[in-house]
């Protein structure tokens, strides 16, 4: 069994996109290999795996259009397998095609059922596009499904949107402030 070090590296190798140190759902090595492949055709499987991998390369080498064209080919062969879906949104975000991405988006946690890998990933890119547009409570809702599906980073995102949190940490703080700094009385 890896380390959970040893799953932020490999998180950071396979998923060059997803948030540092998120090593995304506690799943066993069995379901690490079957997250979204349970139930396809293992030919076409593997065809498609590897048009995601020369999308993520294409990606990571600035050709957006390659990877978009690399994404949207493996979505033509298994159109019901999420993972795509979820790179493909990665790649329009970063083209500037806000829309488009959270369609993707949309759809890949659609397929996923809400659970799993592509899930979990697909809620906190889903979570960061809405809170970028400040749909704050919708982001939040997204953090606390990819919290509950062992994203790190989506629980520390869902608690900074919680505003009886922040109301919380602020008085938390200012009462420390007081310990820490008592003011001499003016008698």
């Amino acid at each position: 069994m890896a380390s959970e070090h040893d799953r932020a590296v490999l998180q950071a190798i396979f998923h060059p996109g997803s948030p540092l140190g998120d090593t995304g759902p506690a799943l066993n090595s069995e379901e690490e290999l079957t997250d979204d492949d349970r139930g396809f055709d293992a030919t076409r499987l593997t065809e498609v795996k590897a048009l995601e991998a020369q999308g993520v390369k294409s990606a990571e080498e600035g050709d957006l259009q390659a990877a978009l064209h690399h994404f949207s080919g493996a979505i033509l062969i298994l159109p019901e397998r999420p993972s795509a879906y979820n790179n493909r949104a990665q790649a329009l975000r970063l083209q500037g095609d806000t829309a488009g991405a959270l369609a993707d988006l949309d759809r890949a946690i659609s397929l996923s059922g809400g659970v799993g890998r592509t899930a979990c990933q697909a809620l906190v890119q889903r979570g960061l596009l809405l809170r970028l547009a400040q749909r704050d409570e919708d982001a939040r809702g997204d953090f606390e499904k990819a919290a509950a599906l062992g994203s790190e980073f989506a629980r520390q995102q869902a608690v900074a949107l919680n505003p009886y949190a922040a109301l919380c940490n602020r008085m938390l703080t200012e009462v420390i402030n007081k310990l820490r700094h008592p003011e001499v009385s003016q008698t």
